[in-house]
């Protein structure tokens, strides 16, 4: 068995692999793109508005925290496609799941902007 790469080697294909994956997902996926801009607009709205480190943090957080489930669900519903498009039991809930995962997100988003902004 041929070895990994490992150390700096390692990081560095980590971090390119990562950078095609943000890639696929801004080609490939609607909704991702409509997030992202959405967090690109807000982000300097949440620095302007923020009064703190930890408001800052946690308006941010939560944008990034939508991203990333994006990004998750994206991948579900591609290894459940990849399989057919045949209707299946499980493959309909795996992908009805992964967008439950996304709405709380977002529901996320916007219950932490109300407690940071609005309840003083």
């Amino acid at each position: 068995m041929k070895p990994g790469k490992t150390g700096i080697a390692r990081i560095i294909a980590a971090g390119g692999y990562s950078w095609q994956g943000l890639t696929a997902a801004w080609q490939h996926e609607a909704a991702f793109r409509q997030e992202l801009l959405l967090s690109i607009f807000l982000l300097p709205l949440a620095l302007w508005l923020a009064e703190s480190g930890l408001e800052l943090a946690l308006l941010i957080a939560s944008l990034s925290i939508v991203l990333i489930v994006e990004i998750l669900n994206s991948a579900i519903e591609a290894v459940v496609d990849r399989f057919g498009p045949e209707h299946h039991e499980l493959a309909g809930r795996a992908k009805d799941m992964g967008s439950a995962a996304v709405f709380l997100a977002l529901v996320n988003v916007a219950v932490v902007w109300i407690l940071v902004l609005f309840v003083k």
